[in-house]
């Protein structure tokens, strides 16, 4: 079983009950990938502590759990944390098995972060966490020699962090593992949400595939999460479309994060839907709000915020 520390300072990745694709690593076909899948067979037979270097969204994590279950030489636990500008109390309790410890977005720590970190490492030469081995893993989206270089990120760190350097290819580099893919993604979602599998239109895997995904995996299997939720194709790809065809700008040409336009698109598709049930009853809102299963109150609060709460009759 996983675990995700619970210390102060850290920003925590959600683990349990929910799926979450962030925690799987998937064997593809394209040549990029295979050598990864090379690499972590290799790394999984010796403790060198691993660097891997990606943008986010690449499945840095899901890549570091599995050289933690390919491993013979450990059956501790795989413990998971995102780093942030903070200090830890503790960063890993004693282990009587050992493990693995994934530090993601180690370029993230503060210098007196980064000093405690040291500290704890070099501790008794066993990395400081008991009489068992723990391998250390990190994930780094930054350019970690730059910000060496610039006197920002402890350069002994960097070379007791980087035993090993992996790099993630990011999803545009290898496009012919988008349609096994969002395969996997769309049946993911199905079997969670328990709906059937779409099948999706010729434009939009043509879309897909065009598509640069400049938030990599995560922003692949959101948009397949956003088609399986609506349940219809058409609808979905109404709020996500416009994403897809503008990526990483605003109207205004500003920058926009995954996260905006992750939460763009599912404003588009929510406001899409509803409209679309209004117009199938002929705008009664109430039997409308028993077909999209939600209350007649909360119907007329979005209703509200589309700019359409004059419309409709109870």
């Amino acid at each position: 079983m996983d675990k995700v520390l619970p210390q102060q300072g850290f920003a925590f990745s959600k683990n349990g009950e929910d799926w979450d694709p962030n925690w799987l690593f998937l064997e593809t076909a394209s040549p990029s990938m295979r050598m990864v899948a090379a690499f972590i067979r290799e790394l999984s037979h010796s403790a060198v502590p691993v660097l891997l270097l990606g943008e986010r969204g690449t499945g840095k994590r899901s890549v570091a759990r599995r050289i933690h279950q390919n491993a013979g030489w450990s059956k501790g636990q795989f413990y998971s944390q995102a780093c942030c500008d903070c200090v830890p109390a503790v960063l890993l309790p004693a282990s009587s098995d050992g493990g693995t410890l994934y530090l993601d977005e180690i370029g993230d720590l503060s210098a007196e972060c980064q000093d405690r970190l040291l500290q704890y490492l070099s501790q008794d030469g066993r990395n400081g966490f008991g009489h068992k081995l723990v391998r250390v893993i990190c994930g780094s989206s930054r350019d970690l020699e730059n910000h060496v270089r610039r006197g920002s990120f402890r350069e002994d760190l960097y070379y007791r962090l980087s035993g090993v350097c992996l790099r993630i290819p990011p999803l545009r580099q290898r496009k012919e593992d988008i349609s096994d893919l969002i395969s996997f993604f769309l049946k993911s979602y199905a079997e969670a949400f328990h709906r059937p599998v779409p099948a999706l239109s010729s434009s939009t895997q043509k879309l897909f595939l065009d598509y640069s995904w400049p938030g990599n995996l995560a922003e692949l299997a959101a948009a397949a999460r956003a088609i399986v939720a609506v349940g219809n194709e058409s609808v979905a790809m109404a709020g996500l479309r416009s994403m897809l065809t503008r990526p990483g700008e605003r109207m205004n040409g500003e920058k926009t994060s995954l996260k905006d336009a992750a939460r763009a698109a599912s404003r588009e598709a929510e406001k899409a839907l509803i409209l679309q049930v209004l117009t199938k009853t002929r705008w009664n809102r109430r039997r409308a709000a028993q077909e999209l299963q939600i209350s007649y109150k909360a119907l007329l609060y979005k209703l509200k915020q589309i700019g359409y709460g004059e419309y409709g009759a109870s």
